[in-house]
């Protein structure tokens, strides 16, 4: 029997118009499709929608790769329905390893500057069964309204600081740095080591589970 490629609808590199941004709404005309397993289609006014048969719940959120993409994030990135990158991802290797996985929406990242990352677009919008998520490197970059907008999920790095916060019914997630081990200052004998980790967030229960996972087995602190 053949079974129907499978699919989600995403928004490549969603940005706002410089005006008004805070009441931009999502736009279906910008819909595209990524290849997911098991799905059906539909073609509605002349252009085919691929209709998931079931939502996807499993999403893992990586970001500030930097280059380095651990055997311990890909085990810990096994699982996964989707992966998310939040930028800095530091080589384009990273993305196809990721691939073999699941499928991938990064954003590019300020580190992210050859020439293979002026494919990545800014910002991304995946939408799920059960939720839609905005994804960009630097949350404090966020010119839009996201509940305004329809974004439940607000996925960004950049601050290598694993972090979840909940503001006007948004969820707002930093999955923290999985590339090389960062400093935080102050320097000296006291200074702190930040963890590094990814996040893995399940959209199937609620309210939705979001777990961190520390990559590295050593203290986070000296």
């Amino acid at each position: 029997m053949d079974f129907a490629i499978p699919q989600i609808r995403v928004q490549r590199g969603f940005v706002a118009p410089a005006r008004r941004r805070r009441h931009h709404t999502l736009s279906p005309a910008a819909e595209q499709v990524v290849s997911l397993p098991l799905a059906r289609i539909i073609v509605k006014n002349g252009v085919k929608i691929r209709i998931m048969s079931r939502n996807v719940t499993v999403i893992g959120l990586i970001s500030d790769t930097h280059g380095l993409l651990r055997q311990e994030a890909l085990h810990a990135l096994e699982g996964s329905e989707l992966i998310i990158h939040a930028g800095d991802v530091g080589k384009s290797e990273i993305i196809d390893t990721l691939k073999a996985i699941a499928p991938v929406f990064a954003v590019r990242g300020n580190v992210d500057t050859e020439s293979w990352a002026s494919a990545l677009p800014e910002t991304e919008v995946v939408t799920t069964g059960t939720a839609t998520i905005y994804v960009l490197h630097d949350v404090h970059a966020l010119d839009l309204n996201p509940a305004a907008a329809g974004f439940h999920i607000v996925v960004s790095g950049h601050s290598h600081k694993p972090a979840r916060t909940e503001s006007g019914g948004v969820l707002y997630i930093n999955p923290g740095s999985a590339g090389p081990r960062r400093f935080q200052l102050p320097v000296g004998p006291r200074r702190f080591q930040l963890p590094v980790t990814i996040a893995r967030l399940d959209l199937a229960q609620t309210p939705w589970k979001l777990d961190f996972i520390n990559l590295c087995s050593t203290s986070i602190k000296d």
